[in-house]
Order: C-alpha cells, then sequence, then structure tokens
C-alpha cells in the first residue's frame, strides 16, 4: 500500500479528572467544540522500548528532549487493515509526532526488522534511523475509549477523552483484541488538550473554574513504574 505521512508538531496538557469534574467540563465545553474525524474509538497502542526500557526510563526523568515508539490503531484492525507507525519527540515541551500509516502485518514485521518500510519517505527515514540507533521490541499493549473533538472554527484546537484505560504484557499484536487490566480507578477520566500555542482564554477560565490542572501522566510510564514497584517485570 502506498505510505501515507503526517508530521505534527504542537503543545499537549493532561488532565486527569474525577467524574464530576468530567460531567461539568463537557457541559461546558458543548459550543466550543465538534466531533473530530475519529469521534469515538478505542485506541490501541503498542510501545516499543528496549530490553532495560532505556527509553520510558529516560521520558519518566523528564528531560529536556525525549522520544518514544509507537504502534497505534483506531478500534482492533485486521492484519491488513491500516494502523500507524509513530515516533513522539518532545523538546522543551514542545511535541513533535512523525505518523506513517501501513497495513498492521507489514508494520509489526517492518518494526521487527523483517522488511523495509513500505514506502521512501522523511518520516520513514526517522523511524529507520531511530531503529537502527535502538534496540526495540514490544513491551506494553495500552487501550483507551476514545471521544475525540476539534474546535468549533478552530480545527487546531483538539481535546479528547479517554476513559477506560487499559493495559497487558502479553499478546503484543494489536490485532489480539483490546482486552487488558485498568490504569485508573473507576469513573477516572484522561482528558489531553493539544493545540500549536498557549490555551485560548476561554479554555484557560474554564479549567480554572473546574479546578482543573495539568497532570504529569504517561500511560506507559503509569504501568511500568507500577509494575516495577510491585515487583513485576514486563514479559512477552
Amino acid at each position: 500500500m502506498k505510505d501515507t505521512q503526517l508530521t505534527l508538531k504542537r503543545y499537549e496538557k493532561k488532565y486527569l479528572l474525577t467524574a464530576g469534574q468530567y460531567a461539568g467540563i463537557r457541559r461546558q465545553l458543548d459550543p466550543y467544540i465538534v466531533p473530530d474525524v475519529f469521534f469515538k474509538s478505542t485506541v490501541c497502542s503498542l510501545y516499543y522500548d528496549t530490553d532495560d526500557y532505556e527509553l520510558i526510563r529516560r521520558s519518566i526523568d523528564a528531560p529536556v528532549y525525549k522520544e518514544k515508539l509507537r504502534l497505534r490503531s483506531y478500534n482492533v484492525p485486521g492484519p491488513e487493515d491500516t494502523v500507524f507507525v509513530e515516533l513522539k519527540k518532545k523538546f522543551k515541551g514542545v511535541v513533535y509526532k512523525r505518523r506513517a500509516a501501513m497495513g498492521a502485518r507489514d508494520a509489526a514485521e517492518y518494526l521487527a526488522g523483517g522488511r523495509a518500510a513500505p514506502g521512501d519517505g522523511q518520516v520513514t527515514r526517522e523511524i529507520d534511523w531511530f531503529l537502527k540507533t535502538h534496540e526495540v521490541r514490544p513491551r506494553a499493549f495500552i487501550a483507551c475509549d476514545r471521544e475525540a473533538y476539534a474546535g468549533r472554527g478552530d480545527g487546531e484546537l483538539r481535546i479528547t477523552f479517554d476513559e477506560n484505560i487499559r493495559w497487558r504484557a502479553e499478546e503484543l499484536d494489536l490485532t489480539c483484541g483490546d482486552g487488558g487490566e485498568s490504569i485508573l480507578p473507576q469513573g477516572s477520566v484522561l482528558m489531553e488538550i493539544k493545540l500549536p500555542e498557549a490555551a485560548p482564554l476561554w479554555l484557560a477560565e474554564m479549567l480554572s473554574e473546574n479546578r482543573v490542572f495539568p497532570a504529569g501522566f504517561s500511560k506507559y510510564g503509569e504501568c511500568y513504574k507500577a509494575n516495577l514497584i510491585n515487583g513485576v517485570i514486563f514479559s512477552v
């Protein structure tokens, strides 16, 4: 299949909401947002890391620059369905995301070193270099049920709400379903706001009114920390 690619540059802020905060924020947002392209979906992500978890350990240390590699789909894919290989970089608070689309089976073989990327472009060259300089393999599967919105009249503003965030360390393949163990308590919602610059005044005031503050939350990071603390090592 033809390689389709996308490069994004933006700020991303995450907020952990209680059920009450979610209800208030969601109601107040109605006049400002519209459903996004992937409005309701189960977002499935397969995170790649080294044997000693170098990438997530570095990320948790909050360096000026960090990067991660994941394979993502919107809903559970079949072997030939489109998924996205994503190389995500963060430098001084700004997120740069490189994304290449390919079939699920092709993507898994490509990331395992079993085939070349289908297509040649700047994004796949960057991913190729990352794979050459990091010996990575699938380390954790994470899924969530997401509602995604864009700003009404402002397509660069994107707001997502993730519920039922779960993970697993077995069956590390996007085609193996979306089951897993819960990460957050029942009723918790992860809100993420993505935009190219500072939040508009109306949004900043809304967050303040509902006493909603940024949270340094990483789905993969939470899995890593929780399971190391409990003495459980990820397996494949």
